[in-house]
């Protein structure tokens, strides 16, 4: 079993804190069924590709920084290889620093990336966190590796909206904002879906041929059994074009239903 980065650097009073879905898709990533799937289609040159180019990760809304630091440190044994670039995309400033350190502290603690204590990391790795909206700052075509944990709880009325502000390249909170009220709006951006918990996540889904490589590009996107997960897998499949949609990861059974299901997403040329 691949260790679990820590956490315990995380302010979780305006950070989203790693619960099931977090470990859910720890778990996918590392089960020998997707380990397989993503050595094969990123552990060595294939015909499309030739020289098989160091896979760029993308994971949106990093919270913590968990899922990534975990892809990142463990990349040899996930993906059989591991010269991976890691890039994180959060709306939440805060999230975007503490992964940062999440990562870092991960592949330290791997013997295999480390270079000693107060050294940067191993040379192949790249991490960088960018503080935007969904895929938005990503140049199309570019990610081979999308994961997408969503804000997927169904919320009444209007999304939330961001509490701080970037003027003069500062932080502060707006309408004046306690720390404690912008902690909670932070943290409320982490998990409001919006109608059916869907509003974030039908806008990822539209932009992944996009976003995705053409070629090897994949997804994995995290949906609960109230964003009805069959008609999202229905809807993808309708895409054409090679489009392909699983179900690769299944948690917490409520009467029949999966509560938590992960997606992969990819193209077949075969």
């Amino acid at each position: 079993m691949l260790p679990t980065p820590s956490t315990s650097h995380v302010d979780f009073n305006r950070i989203y804190e790693p619960a099931e879905d977090s470990y859910l898709i720890l778990d996918t990533l590392a089960s020998e069924a997707e380990t397989t799937f993503l050595t094969q289609r990123f552990g060595r040159p294939s015909y499309h590709s030739g020289v098989s180019a160091s896979p760029l990760v993308l994971e949106v809304g990093i919270g913590s920084g968990v899922v990534l630091a975990f892809v990142t440190a463990h990349a040899q044994n996930i993906l059989g290889r591991s010269d991976v670039l890691s890039l994180g995309i959060d709306i939440n400033p805060f999230a975007c620093v503490a992964t940062e350190e999440t990562v870092q502290r991960a592949c330290q603690s791997n013997p295999a990336l480390a270079k000693g204590p107060g050294q940067q990391l191993h040379s192949e790795i790249l991490l960088a966190s960018i503080n935007g909206d969904l895929e938005a700052p990503i140049r199309p075509g570019s990610v081979d590796i999308l994961i997408f944990n969503p804000p997927y709880v169904p919320t009444p009325g209007p999304l939330p909206s961001s509490p701080i502000s970037h003027e003069d390249g500062r932080l502060t909170y707006l309408d004046e904002n306690t720390e404690f009220e912008a902690g909670s709006q932070l943290l409320a951006l982490s998990y409001s879906g919006g109608k059916d918990g869907m509003e974030i996540t039908s806008r990822l889904l539209k932009r992944i041929p996009r976003v995705l490589n053409p070629i090897r590009g994949v997804a994995y996107v995290l949906l609960c059994q109230q964003n009805r997960p069959a008609e999202v897998v229905d809807s993808i499949r309708q895409w054409g074009h090679g489009w392909i949609a699983d179900v690769v990861g299944k948690s917490g059974k409520v009467g029949g239903w999966e509560k938590l299901q992960i997606i992969r997403i990819y193209r077949d040329y075969s």
